[in-house]
């Protein structure tokens, strides 16, 4: 039978075969998930309310829309923390010196950009970015996130299909936990690989990859094959707790906003 999200959630079935059953037809499994009620009314309150904001202050005051603008960028584990969000959102991406340029993770600096009130001050929400763009990234999340439920290799096969063709480098595999799980289960590659000195885990990779190859549908396809027959073989021993920790930020959990502001604030006058 079929979920919700277009799996047939046998377990007989490889993570390619699953993956396929969302990637032949895309756009029609994307709307299944926007039909779903509780996605359209995050959908219709986020795209209600948006446009109305004028400040970050304003933007953090609304949990229930910040809930749905971080959800889109795969950082909605965040919600909580608002003096983070607030830092992100005040400092902008223009100065080399700003928060979401000093932190490792792409997915920060992604939502920084479209959220950039220091640029743009009360015009920021009015593109179609920070609109519609936020609310079509948003049923995104929640079609990947809803693939993992069946199988985890899924969630991970669409994450790596939608991201990779934006990598300019294999710096931005590392900057990622997914993606660099999927590489390392693709290219065969030990679960000690993360812990080799950044130099090393650069020179793999640039040995084993050509970045330029995931801008390639074929090549791509290739290699999300490839990934998900191997993510089979090891499949048994996977833990469902790890893959989700994959699209979270552990290592922020538990910090107040107070802590928060001094973590940022320290980091920032380094």
């Amino acid at each position: 039978h079929q979920t919700e999200s277009g799996f047939t959630g046998q377990a007989m079935n490889t993570t390619y075969a699953d993956y396929l059953i969302i990637a032949r037809d895309t756009a029609k499994a994307t709307e299944r998930v926007a039909r779903q009620p509780q996605i359209a009314r995050e959908v219709d309150y986020y795209l209600s309310k948006i446009s109305k904001v004028k400040t970050a202050e304003e933007f953090v005051a609304d949990r229930r829309l910040m809930s749905v603008a971080l959800t889109a960028f795969g950082i909605g584990d965040m919600v909580y923390a608002k003096a983070f969000v607030r830092k992100l959102l005040t400092e902008g991406t223009d100065s080399p010196e700003a928060f979401a340029n000093r932190l490792a993770d792409q997915r920060y600096l992604d939502f920084a950009k479209t959220f950039d009130f220091k640029r743009y001050g009360a015009a920021t929400t009015a593109f179609g970015a920070a609109q519609k763009g936020v609310a079509d990234k948003y049923i995104r999340q929640n079609l990947e996130t809803q693939a993992g439920t069946t199988n985890e290799g899924v969630r991970l096969a669409l994450y790596f299909e939608r991201h990779a063709p934006e990598l300019e480098s294999v710096s931005g595999i590392l900057a990622d936990k997914a993606m660099t799980t999927v590489v390392r289960t693709m290219l065969g590659l030990p679960a000690t690989f993360s812990l080799y000195g950044i130099d090393k885990q650069i020179s793999i990779l640039e040995r084993r990859l050509e970045i330029e190859d995931l801008k390639s549908p074929d090549k791509l396809k290739k290699h999300v094959e490839r990934f998900a027959a191997l993510w089979d073989v090891g499949r048994s021993s996977s833990q469902p707790s790890l893959v989700a920790s994959l699209f979270g930020n552990a290592s922020l959990n538990g910090l107040t906003d107070a802590s928060l502001a001094i973590l940022t604030s320290a980091r920032t006058n380094k």
